[in-house]
């Protein structure tokens, strides 16, 4: 908190507004409490604030308005359509202002993501917090403040009015990651995270649907039809189960494939701290698992909300970090010593003796040696260098990275903010984006921030076009692409 400050207005030139009908200023907001959370749709400790906003509008209705200033890190992020799409997919509701040129964060003095600002029914900056809030003790605060201007009759409560959310997808609503699903009788089956309707998918080979789990509803309840996930991201299959990063809800997840019954491995539904030490999985807490790899009796998983990896004993029940001290940067070293950042995708190289990853926030592909437990870098050099450049590993830049595929000594890489996959030779050490391809479509559209690719040998890729809400399937050899399922 801090001394009374009169607040920057909103009205700026190109400034786009978002779930109102036209632009707010410190006038029409006169007589309720203000909260502006400075944040990006790439950010993932600013996903982890919307709930308890959510939590708070709903509590406070008619004393609080919630205004998103989106202040964009990536240069992705700077397309109004982008936010559109973001809004929609984290189901964000309240007003959200993009300030594109980060007007308004420089005139509110803003550091950092996510931070929050709070404004007196009079327009005044009445206090800041940056980082993530203690959901309680936040909500705790709000009430505090709205009772004592409610003392004074400072505040003059008003009915909101929210704009209707529109629905998006069809078949899949903004699909994570797509992997491979073998089955005892030998048919080639593909399982994608159908992020957006809360499923998981289990596909044929021409893909014809065959499995969908989960009510469609986001929850987080084991069983069979109740069963519920909460836009889980991530997923690995062997012929008896399916696992599941289930990222929102915060939690390891685990399908019967032939009961159709969903239990929970670990986590406890609510946002933990940094992995310290081994600890049974029953009673650990994550952070925003966002993929998951299975090798053997082994389930590593990719724990965004702490910048780690972790692994998961399936026989012993045991949970133990892997890599990353829970600082967020791009350092190398002994694993338990490295700095990793945003951690989004996974995947174990062909002989095993790799663990590669994305770092979205570092825009890099990064990789565990295994035997001797150290991270390697292959490709990324800073939490704010990035960029769609290709050649040799020095000078290649990605874009907030979100999907990951090995085959045949390749690597291929959604290169999520590119809209572009990029396919890797960790032998030459170059990187290059994979050739145009003849669509077979009526209707071809480019990729929009595909979050998931998987290779079916050399030559055939599919891809989870997420902003369109299909898969998208790739002949290298033909060199031809088409809709495959959505």
């Amino acid at each position: 908190m801090f001394g009374l400050t009169r607040a920057p207005d909103f009205d700026r030139a190109g400034l786009t507004w978002f779930n109102v009908q036209q632009p707010l200023t410190l006038a029409s907001l006169k007589g309720r409490l203000v909260v502006l959370d400075f944040w990006t749709f790439c950010c993932i400790n600013c996903l982890h604030v919307l709930p308890t906003l959510k939590r708070l509008e709903e509590a406070f209705p008619n004393e609080l308005t919630v205004i998103g200033v989106h202040s964009p890190k990536f240069e992705h992020e700077r397309s109004p359509q982008a936010v559109a799409q973001a809004l929609a997919r984290y189901d964000v509701t309240h007003p959200v202002v993009h300030d594109p040129h980060m007007t308004l964060w420089r005139e509110y003095a803003i550091r950092a993501w996510p931070t929050l600002v709070f404004l007196s029914p009079d327009g005044q900056v009445i206090g800041e917090l940056a980082g993530e809030p203690h959901p309680d003790l936040l909500f705790q605060g709000v009430g505090d403040m709205i009772r004592q201007f409610v003392e004074r009759g400072e505040l003059t409560p008003t009915v909101p009015f929210p704009l209707p959310v529109v629905e998006q997808g069809a078949a899949l609503r903004f699909p994570s990651k797509i992997k491979p699903c073998p089955s005892w009788d030998g048919v080639k089956r593909w399982a994608v995270a159908d992020t957006g309707h809360h499923q998981i998918v289990v596909l044929e080979d021409n893909g014809t649907e065959v499995a969908r789990y989960g009510s469609g509803l986001p929850g987080f309840l084991d069983g069979h039809q109740e069963a519920a996930f909460n836009a889980p991201e991530g997923l690995a299959c062997d012929q008896d189960f399916i696992y599941v990063a289930d990222t929102r809800n915060h939690a390891l997840r685990r399908i019967d494939r032939a009961r159709g019954t969903v239990a929970t491995l670990a986590g406890q539904g609510r946002r933990g701290g940094i992995l310290r030490h081994p600890e049974p999985a029953a009673a650990a807490v994550l952070a925003s698992p966002t993929d998951v790899v299975l090798a053997g009796d082994t389930l590593y998983f990719a724990n965004a909300g702490t910048h780690q990896l972790g692994q998961l004993s399936l026989s012993r029940g045991q949970l133990i970090p892997v890599a990353g001290n829970g600082g967020e940067n791009i350092i190398d070293g002994p694993a338990a010593e490295s700095l990793l950042a945003q951690p989004s995708a996974l995947a174990m190289a062909d002989d095993g003796c790799f663990l590669y990853f994305t770092d979205s926030e570092t825009s890099s592909l990064r990789r565990v040696v295994l035997a001797s437990k150290q991270v390697e870098t292959l490709v990324g050099t800073g939490l704010f260098d990035f960029g769609h450049n290709n050649g040799g590993f020095t000078e290649a830049r990605l874009q907030h990275p979100l999907g990951l595929a090995v085959a045949d000594g390749r690597i291929f890489v959604a290169d999520s903010y590119n809209d572009t996959i990029r396919v890797i030779d960790s032998r030459a050490k170059t990187i290059e984006d994979v050739a145009p391809l003849l669509c077979h479509d009526a209707l071809c559209r480019p990729l929009d921030e595909p979050a998931g690719v998987v290779a079916d040998g050399a030559n055939r890729l599919l891809v989870s076009d997420t902003n369109n809400h299909r898969i998208v399937e790739y002949r290298l050899d033909e060199r031809t692409s088409r809709t495959w399922f959505g």
